[in-house]
């Protein structure tokens, strides 16, 4: 099937700021109390969010990572994992919506029960396929992104991290006690 043909079986997707039935946004507080950095930018082929795959793939497009100065020193070790974690900045994404209707059919979900990119805090995360590193650049795949999003932090994948520090007694802690 082609992407024209494909395109018209698509239900309507909401626009970028439009509330859809049903859907409820919460009096925005303002931001107050973190400060953040942007220690990068991300690429990715995709310039809009009515574009970007809801979910990366692990086979999807090869994306760019670009690390600023002075964290390019921190990728050092990073080349040694399959997998990283890669936590970005929504910037483009609203910040109000408590309720929302995802399939644009009335039922609502709270936003804590959702992936969607809405959010009080819109921070997104991937687990990627580290392709490789050249200089400043990180080569991944299976991110979920637009082009240009700031990139908070990246992560070996924890599921494939032994901590390096010695042990403490809270990584011994169970229900039981």
């Amino acid at each position: 099937m082609g992407s024209a043909a494909m395109a018209t079986t698509l239900p309507a997707m909401v626009r970028e700021g439009e509330i859809r039935r049903n859907e409820v946004a919460a009096d925005w507080p303002g931001a107050s109390d973190a400060g953040l950095v942007f220690i990068g930018r991300i690429h990715t082929p995709w310039s809009s969010r009515l574009v970007t795959p809801r979910q990366g793939r692990p086979d999807g497009p090869v994306c760019r990572i670009e690390l600023f100065a002075p964290w390019i020193p921190a990728l050092q070790g990073l080349e040694g994992f399959e997998r990283v974690e890669v936590l970005y900045w929504l910037h483009q994404s609203r910040r109000d919506l408590i309720l929302q209707s995802p399939a644009d059919d009335g039922a609502i979900r709270g936003t804590f029960s959702l992936r969607s990119p809405v959010r009080p805090n819109p921070i997104g995360t991937s687990i990627a396929r580290l392709v490789g590193i050249e200089g400043n650049i990180v080569l991944v795949q299976g991110l979920d992104c637009i082009d240009g999003t700031p990139l908070l932090d990246l992560k070996p994948d924890r599921c494939l991290f032994t901590p390096i520090a010695p042990p403490q007694p809270g990584d011994f802690e169970t229900e039981d006690g």
